[in-house]
């Protein structure tokens, strides 16, 4: 059985996401913490010169879009795991798409929001 609200409507493909998104942003935490160690005097002007430069705009854009698919994902998975007719009776199905829409928009907000933040001046 399929679900509409899958984000790629197979479990090996969920799976290979989660993973993928889970590195990326591992990677780009590191790359972050690395350049704030790195800068024992870090002020304003170096960081905005950091997270300005282009590329790593569009890393700080690959890392929204790997959170945004991970926590899709992983929230999908607790939401038909766990709120389910047996867990919460007659009305989970109900319950269950009213998390998952919150949730959607939520994300949405995210995405929206992250990228005005990203590439605006």
């Amino acid at each position: 059985m399929k679900s509409a609200t899958s984000f790629s409507r197979s479990g090996l493909s969920d799976w290979l996401i989660q993973r993928v998104s889970a590195v990326i942003l591992a990677v780009y935490t590191v790359v972050v913490f690395g350049f704030v160690v790195g800068h024992s005097s870090l002020d304003y002007v170096t960081w905005h010169d950091f997270m300005t430069q282009t590329c790593m705009r569009i890393f700080t854009l690959l890392a929204l879009l790997s959170f945004v698919g991970h926590a899709w994902i992983g929230m999908w998975t607790v939401t038909t795991d766990y709120l389910t007719s047996r867990q919460m009776g007659p009305k989970a199905d109900v319950l269950r798409l009213l998390a998952q829409i919150a949730m959607g928009i939520a994300l949405f907000v995210v995405i929206v929001w992250g990228i005005q933040i990203i590439w605006g001046n």
